[in-house]
């Protein structure tokens, strides 16, 4: 599990996020590899071969967001140097391809996530 410390790295996030004792990525965005599974309904969604991560929003974050939060946070990703393609089926779950590493994309996420909090989106 990757650790993150939320007040000293996503400080935006940290100040509307209740629980402040969460200290783990996947408390906040939950990253999966994005593999052929036949019995996976999100394959007919998500290809593997065009979306190597699938990527989803807890909801304490989209709560944090809020509905105009979450459509900036798409808009960001479709625009995001390090994603190559990027889908949003829905306003919480996305389809990635990046060659990024699982825990460098969540990070990622979320520091695009702490941007649109700060204001500067």
């Amino acid at each position: 599990m990757d650790k993150v410390n939320l007040e000293k790295e996503y400080p935006n996030l940290a100040k509307v996020i209740e629980e402040k004792d969460l200290d783990e990525l996947r408390y906040f965005v939950v990253v999966d590899e994005n593999y052929e599974d036949i019995d996976d309904e999100e394959v007919d969604v998500y290809d593997p071969e065009d979306y190597n991560y699938l990527v989803y929003i807890v909801e304490r974050v989209q709560n944090a967001l809020g509905e105009e939060g979450l459509k900036k946070l798409i808009a960001r990703l479709y625009e995001h140097k390090d994603i190559e393609n990027f889908l949003d089926s829905e306003i919480d779950l996305y389809g990635a391809k990046s060659d990024l590493s699982g825990n460098e994309l969540a990070r990622a996420v979320l520091k695009e996530i702490d941007t649109i909090l700060g204001g500067n989106s």
